[in-house]
């Protein structure tokens, strides 16, 4: 099945926007300057853990499957710039990604994540996610923000099984 929706997780508000949660939204925005054909791009003005509720009420609004419907998210589980398609599956405890799932009432909706980590040790990983990135990682992040907007590029134009091929990858 095509995508037909991406949705890119993060929280509003200029205070956010540079922040380690915010990867999600930032692909999603690096997309809309060259916005795919056949895709809407959505980026909710909602915080992180209540982001479902605007993405469901949007996939019922253009009568869309789960299956057409791709979120990018950030994911402290995974290095930095690596990133990690699937299918479908659970939250992985990403609180975003949990309130599309339960907001959706599937797990059967396709997933893009974009590395942030790893959590150093001993820090929270709540307190991690809202901290910006260094100057020593940013050139990384872009690198990875452009990657992971070629990878939905791919899901879009070709499928999801190639971008899963050619990008579940970590990077070198």
């Amino acid at each position: 099945m095509p995508i037909k929706l991406v949705v890119g997780l993060g929280n509003p508000g200029k205070s956010y926007s540079a922040t380690r949660h915010n990867v999600g939204r930032r692909v999603v925005e690096f997309l809309e300057k060259e916005k795919p054909e056949g895709v809407y791009l959505f980026v909710p003005d909602e915080f992180m853990n209540t982001s479902g509720v605007p993405v469901a009420r949007l996939v019922r609004k253009k009568g869309l499957a789960t299956e057409d419907v791709l979120v990018v998210s950030d994911d402290f589980e995974l290095p930095l710039g690596s990133l990690r398609l699937r299918l479908k599956g659970s939250s992985g405890g990403h609180n975003g990604l949990k309130s599309v799932l339960e907001n959706l009432a599937t797990q059967n909706v396709p997933r893009l994540r974009v590395g942030i980590g790893p959590v150093p040790r001993g820090e929270d990983p709540a307190d991690f996610v809202l901290k910006t990135f260094s100057s020593g990682e940013k050139k990384k992040v872009e690198e990875a923000v452009a990657q992971a907007a070629e990878a939905v590029r791919v899901a879009v134009m070709e499928s999801l099984e190639t971008a899963m091929n050619r990008f579940n990858r970590r990077p070198e």
